[in-house]
């Protein structure tokens, strides 16, 4: 009985809440065994220097992805997004629909009808499964630093941004 209760998980999502619902969501999304494969961090000279992300080739085709998440689902748009050597972090923005259940950006024009109304789960899922597959590819061809069994953690943090 207590392995069954150490091995079990414990949801870190709200309960009750329907997160396909219109709204911002702040996600932090940790590489596995949180490995720097994204880029580094250099710390600058003297007392008023600020340390700098570089990003690797990884982490240049990681935004790039996010970059791209409106493109590819409809209803949905991004925000202010970064990433670190081993983590990244950034807000996601599921928009509401209209009367005629027309998806709509926050700035008010329609980007056309979405099939399905995707859940930030969902969202977060195909970001990851389209930056392990890119990043796989990195490696076969591009000789980028490989990782160990998977590219990101299980699970990931998010908080709704209220207001």
């Amino acid at each position: 009985m207590l392995n069954a209760q150490i091995n079990q998980r414990h949801s870190m999502r709200l309960k009750n809440y329907d997160y396909s619902s219109a709204g911002a969501y702040f996600v932090t999304i940790c590489a596995q065994n949180r490995e720097c494969l994204f880029g580094k961090i250099l710390v600058g000279a003297g007392p008023c220097a600020f340390p700098e992300m570089i990003l690797n080739d990884a982490g240049r085709m990681i935004t790039n992805v996010w970059r791209q998440i409106p493109l590819h689902y409809p209803g949905n748009d991004v925000d202010e997004f970064v990433v670190m050597p081993n983590h990244i972090h950034g807000i996601i923005i599921i928009v509401g629909a209209d009367k005629m259940g027309q998806p709509q950006t926050h700035c008010g024009q329609p980007q056309g009808v979405a099939p399905t109304r995707l859940s930030l789960p969902d969202i977060v899922r195909r970001f990851k499964t389209m930056t392990t597959k890119q990043y796989t590819d990195g490696v076969k061809q591009l000789g980028w630093q490989p990782f160990h069994g998977k590219l990101w953690q299980r699970n990931y943090y998010e908080h709704v941004i209220r207001d």
